[in-house]
């Protein structure tokens, strides 16, 4: 099983990004396609740019739920006001911490996500993910590795 620690969350936090629906979450190949023009999208007009220079600097992909649809967007921590971005809520609590290190930057996140949606949470019997979102960070390790972690807001099982 892989490796994985909980962290508790003591406050409430928000994080801003730029973001597109996903209309059907089981579409893995156009919602990879969707995202990936958005990505492009903010890279190229320097819209995520200018979210980075105002925050800390640390990128994060998210997963989040708005108006019943899942939504995947890149943003910060902290709250801003950039036009088109998105202000999201995330809730204070215990939050499940997968890492992960790979050679490819741009694919880390989506290799953390991958693993821990397609069957690492139900492995873990003890929590359940209860959201509303979750996010994936990654920052560049040594010898040309990279390291992410991936939060996700869970709930500790009572039994």
């Amino acid at each position: 099983m892989t490796k994985y620690s909980i962290k508790t969350i003591s406050e409430n936090y928000k994080m801003t990004a730029f973001g597109v629906s996903l209309e059907d979450y089981n579409d893995w190949a156009g919602n990879v396609a969707k995202t990936a023009a958005k990505k492009a999208e903010i890279t190229e007009n320097g819209k995520l740019a200018e979210l980075l220079a105002i925050a800390d600097g640390q990128e994060y992909q998210i997963n989040y739920i708005i108006d019943h649809k899942a939504w995947r967007g890149f943003g910060v921590m902290g709250e801003f006001d950039v036009e088109g971005a998105v202000v999201l809520d995330f809730l204070a609590g215990d939050y499940l911490v997968v890492p992960g290190t790979g050679t490819n930057k741009d694919r880390l996140a989506d290799e953390i996500t991958g693993k821990v949606f397609s069957g690492m949470l139900q492995e873990i019997t003890d929590y359940k993910y209860v959201g509303p979102g979750n996010s994936t960070f990654v920052k560049s390790a040594e010898n040309g590795e990279f390291y992410g972690e991936m939060w996700l807001r869970v709930k500790k099982i009572e039994g």
